[in-house]
């Protein structure tokens, strides 16, 4: 069956095949040749006389071949209905205008084409067999052919017609383009407004047929652009030149303006984008390379039209996508995502470019409110992208938009922007108002998706943005309570967001003010009852695909279940604070943080002494009692709380807490304060006062010369002098007394005069750092900061309220008698100690003061431990010590005589004796026997391996069968201290009995009725929790090996 495309034998149009059509426009295309030998003479020639050679060839054909007639009657139909000119003396428009006819030939053949084509039904027999193409289906070749020849139409029939600063002049295309602008011929008829109209027009008419409007828009839409935009809106002249010249009609001048919103609203919109950007032009330009030819730049008239184009693209659906994929793409990186993306990820700049762009309102918006109503949501639907290389680029842009945004309007990017964002999380804020019909519990409140894109979203505008913008600060401040319970609560799990938590939490407080951060600090923990927390019908809750879900949570009526609920999520969150503010070391946030516990903590035991003052009960009403009785509850629960944080914090914080002198100076004040306090109400201890030498000794040490002290440092300094006074005059101990004032005029006189009992302070100070004298002043001097302090003398002091720690009495002043205790250098670390050390310290043992007795003895037992040979020959009598300090009444000084590590030795008899007294009648002594079980468990490491299953039998034997409470909970305590003790070790140390303990502590969680067995089986399973999820996804250590070669 012959194919209809190429049948000659009917006159009608579909007749006309494709491959006549094609055939003669390769006629059009063929090249041409030249015998000269000089290509500056020949090169405008040949063209020219390849063009007449190539149109004399074409009429040939129509004449003289037969089956050419159909295409012949069909171009002469057209040309007849044709408005614009077709013959030129100029050869480049004749040649023009008959590549023009020709593809109006073709569009029409192929629209007849496809109108007449029927498709049959497919063959069931043979479903995989492909469907029957279109008849107007153009092959690889023919495309090929067709975009030659549009290239030739484009560069003869629109390009040189454009005006200087219009689209690219054909100079700076290619050398043939240069060629091309030569040959034109612009004083011929028709003139070159016309020749440009009618190119236009009929490229737009042949653009009508979806295959060619693609080949057409591909590679040529920016130049049909450009010469739309001069035919509709180039300014006219009010009279022609010439008498002959022909001007363009407002009607069609019209025609042109409509056609180019039509083609821009049709293209691809990031094409449309990057063409207009393109035809706004830059800058001048200038070149300092002559052979270089430069641009001219873009008229006025085309840079305000431009502006407007790219204005109303971006306020089309989806428009600032395609902005921001016009400007990237034609940056040079191809399709958004392509090759060069990773450069462009980096190039800020035009980042910088997109951002002020997206930013400024353009002329076309009603109102500044309604432009950003309009582009906002899709500025943040450049977040949510899911390819990589796309993401990076378009989350970038958005970053750098919502910054320049909130900077240039901030009230505008708050409700556009902020508000959006940030609405997951005010909806279960303590402050809002949760809808009746959400109340029932299990009720959904924030899905998992919103929850993980608002997280991702905050991280990226803040942390990743990293500008701190007023608005951006204070829009964050109210939802902070939520943020740090969600973080709270991504500790439990190994969760994506928990870092993106932590990591928007150390920026935000690291940002702030230094009062509204630990404003924020006191509402974490629940110290400030006014900063907004999640709601108390809230919860977090895992979600089925891993995330986190916002839920309802259910009422609790047990009220011990409630309490025991209320107490671990304040241990946890106190926790948890101290972890986040080990982070916060370097900014001073966690010493200042630290400063207020303390401040806080003498105001709340002030407050504490007033209330038990209080009138007599018998005066007030039953509702005044029982207001009376709930703010004593109050205050006790913070006083409590409060002491909780500071304990939390000497046991996170390092010894690099204090980072200036002005900080230590406000620990020191609080310090004193507490003692003045004390003092005031009678209520001053060996605590306060071992803390308080502490503290005071601190203070000598830095005048002593452990620090470079200006005259700033001493201004700061003299913040003490009231309160020294004040110790001076009132505190009971003479000798704190003598220091006190002694400190008090060393300040005064900026260290010109200064007591002895001020440098015994600091020696002794310096000397307890160490007491075998490891650490030579000189040295450590020499390593301090002219503007800090010691970090070693800081680390003394994080811990006033934990008498039992050697550290807290380490920097306590000494008495007279043992200034003179030797130091050793580093050069000395090596060698024995001398008979006068060993003197020294003998001496020390039976001092009055219990911090120095304490000291002594520790050093004592170091010194057996390392097999001093001074020391060993006076074991006796070091020996009649230890015994003599073990009946001391301070705990202090007795966990200092029984230092030394026997339980490797006494193993077997000390695990055998305490199970048998696991099996005594009395319940006391099982309960004791544990409690020692426990303590020895704890220290034995692995040598606990051969007798593990013994110990575990015995654990899980009492914790299930014991009648009495307090044995049990003994129990369970004891696989506490094993776990806590053995820490990373548990899993080899344990690994035949882990299974079973884990058994036993779900049994006691579930079936025990007694509450504190259970609190410690839940403390269990946390230690256990955490040692095998490090030991499963142990931290990286980011380390390079270095191989030496042989």
């Amino acid at each position: 069956m012959a194919d209809p495309r190429q049948d000659p034998g009917s006159g009608d149009p579909e007749t006309c095949g494709l491959e006549q059509i094609l055939e003669a426009l390769k006629l059009l295309l063929s090249p041409g040749g030249s015998g000269s030998s000089s290509l500056q003479i020949t090169k405008h020639d040949v063209l020219l006389a390849t063009l007449k050679s190539n149109l004399s060839a074409l009429e040939d054909k129509f004449l003289k071949e037969p089956h050419w007639k159909n295409l012949k009657l069909l171009r002469e139909e057209i040309a007849n209905e044709a408005e614009w000119p077709q013959s030129s003396v100029d050869v480049t428009w004749s040649f023009t205008s008959q590549a023009l006819l020709l593809l109006l030939c073709l569009k029409e053949t192929m629209l007849h084409l496809a109108a007449s084509f029927s498709p049959g039904r497919a063959d069931p027999r043979t479903p995989e067999a492909a469907p029957a193409l279109s008849p107007d289906t153009l092959s690889v070749s023919q495309q090929k052919t067709i975009q030659s020849v549009l290239q030739f139409v484009v560069t003869l029939g629109v390009c040189p017609y454009l005006m200087p600063g219009v689209g690219v002049p054909l100079r700076c295309r290619t050398e043939f383009g240069a060629v091309v602008q030569d040959v034109v011929c612009l004083d011929a008829v028709p003139s070159a407004s016309r020749r440009l109209y009618a190119s236009c027009r009929v490229l737009l008419d042949v653009a009508q047929h979806a295959s060619l409007g693609s080949l057409i828009f591909c590679r040529h839409f920016g130049d049909i652009a450009a010469g739309l935009c001069q035919l509709g809106f180039c300014p006219t002249k009010r009279k022609p030149l010439k008498s002959e010249e022909e001007v363009i009609t407002e009607e069609e001048r019209a025609v042109s303006r409509k056609a180019l919103r039509d083609i821009l609203d049709q293209v691809y919109q990031p094409l449309a984008v990057r063409e207009l950007l393109f035809l706004q032009g830059g800058p001048p330009q200038s070149s300092t390379d002559m052979k270089t030819p430069v641009r001219c730049r873009a008229p006025a008239w085309l840079r305000r039209l431009c502006g407007q184009l790219l204005s109303e693209r971006l306020m089309r659906p989806s428009g600032v996508q395609a902005v921001v994929r016009g400007i990237l793409e034609g940056a040079g990186a191809g399709a958004a995502g392509g090759s060069d993306a990773e450069a462009m990820a980096a190039d800020w700049k035009k980042c910088d470019l997109i951002a002020k762009i997206l930013a400024s309102c353009p002329q076309q918006s009603l109102s500044p409110e309604d432009y950003y109503r309009d582009i906002c949501p899709q500025i943040l639907d450049l977040f949510h992208f899911q390819d990589k290389l796309t993401a990076r680029q378009f989350q970038r842009v958005a970053t750098t938009t919502f910054i320049t945004m909130s900077r240039e309007r901030p009230q505008l990017a708050a409700k556009y922007l902020l508000q959006p964002v940030l609405a997951p999380l005010h909806r279960c804020l303590s402050t809002a108002e949760i809808p009746e019909s959400d109340m029932v519990p299990g009720t959904i409140l924030v899905t998992e998706e919103e929850l993980s894109r608002c997280i991702e979203d905050i991280f990226k505008v803040y942390v990743v943005g990293n500008e701190p913008v007023a608005v951006l600060v204070d829009s964050l401040l109210p939802v902070l309570g939520v943020f740090f319970s969600l973080y709270c609560f991504t500790k439990q799990s190994v969760l994506h967001i928990r870092s993106l938590c932590q990591e928007i939490l150390l920026w935000i407080l690291g940002k702030l003010e230094r009062k509204k951060a630990i404003a924020s600090l006191k509402g974490f923990v629940g110290l400030d009852k006014s900063v907004p927390s999640l709601h108390s019908l809230c919860q977090f809750r895992a979600a089925t695909q891993g995330d986190i879900v916002i839920t309802i949570k259910e009422a609790i009526c047990d009220e011990d279940e409630a309490l025991y609920q209320k107490v671990s999520s304040e241990q946890c969150q106190v926790e948890h604070l101290g972890d986040l503010l080990s982070h916060c070391q370097e900014s001073g946030l966690a010493g200042d943080f630290f400063i207020f516990c303390l401040k806080e903590l003498t105001r709340v035991a002030t407050e504490s002494e007033a209330e038990l003052k209080t009138q007599p009960f018998s005066s007030k009403s039953l509702l005044e009692l029982e207001q009376h009785q709930t703010l004593l509850v109050e205050g006790q629960e913070q006083k409590l709380l409060v002491l909780q944080l500071v304990a939390v914090l000497c046991e996170r914080m390092s010894e690099q807490i204090f980072i200036n002198i002005a900080q230590v100076v406000e620990f020191v004040a609080a310090t004193l304060q507490r003692a003045c306090a004390s003092v005031a109400h009678q209520t001053e201890n060996a605590v306060e006062s071992q803390t308080l030498s502490m503290s005071m000794g601190l203070v000598a040490v830095m005048l002593g010369g452990a620090v470079q002290l200006k005259s700033g440092d001493f201004a700061v300094l003299k913040q003490l002098l009231p309160l020294l006074e004040k110790v001076s005059l009132t505190y009971p101990d003479p000798v704190i007394q003598e220091l006190a004032a002694d400190l008090r005029i060393t300040i005064s006189t900026h260290g010109a005069f200064s007591t002895t009992a001020v440098s015994v302070a600091a020696q002794s100070a310096l000397s307890k750092k160490d007491p075998e004298g490891k650490i030579d002043e000189q040295q450590q001097n020499s390593r301090e900061r002219d503007t800090g302090v010691s970090h070693g003398q800081l680390s003394q002091q994080q811990s006033p309220e934990k008498p039992n720690q050697p550290s807290l009495a380490s920097s306590a002043p000494r008495s007279p008698q043992e200034v003179s205790e030797p130091s050793m250098t580093t050069s000395q670390k090596s060698r024995s100690i001398t008979t006068e050390q060993l003197q020294e310290v003998l001496l020390s043992a039976y001092d009055p003061q219990i911090p120095t007795r304490a000291a002594a003895l520790r050093t004592l037992s170091r010194w057996i431990e390392q097999r001093e040979a001074r020391a060993l020959e006076v074991q006796e009598k070091l020996l009649k010590i230890f015994l003599e300090n073990l009946e001391h009444e301070d705990t202090f000084v007795y966990l200092s005589a029984i230092q030394g590590d026997m339980v490797s030795k006494y193993r077997e008899p000390l695990v055998h004796t305490f199970l048998r007294g696991v099996r005594d009648p009395d319940s006391a002594h099982r309960a004791s026997s544990l409690s020692n079980l426990g303590e020895l468990c704890q220290r034995l490491d692995f040598l606990l391996g051969s007798v593990v299953h013994e110990v575990t039998a015995c654990l899980i034997a009492v914790a299930k069968t014991d009648h009495e409470v307090q044995v049990r909970r003994a129990a369970i305590h004891v696989i506490v201290l094993l776990l806590r003790g053995l820490s990373q070790k548990a899993t080899e140390v344990l690994r035949d009995v882990l299974k079973d303990l884990y058994h036993l502590l779900k049994h006691v969680v579930h079936l025990e009725p007694d509450d504190v067995a259970k609190l410690h089986a839940q403390l269990a399973l946390e230690e256990l929790d955490e040692i095998m999820r490090n030991f499963l996804f142990p931290p990286q250590k980011l380390e390079k090996k270095i191989v030496v070669l042989p």
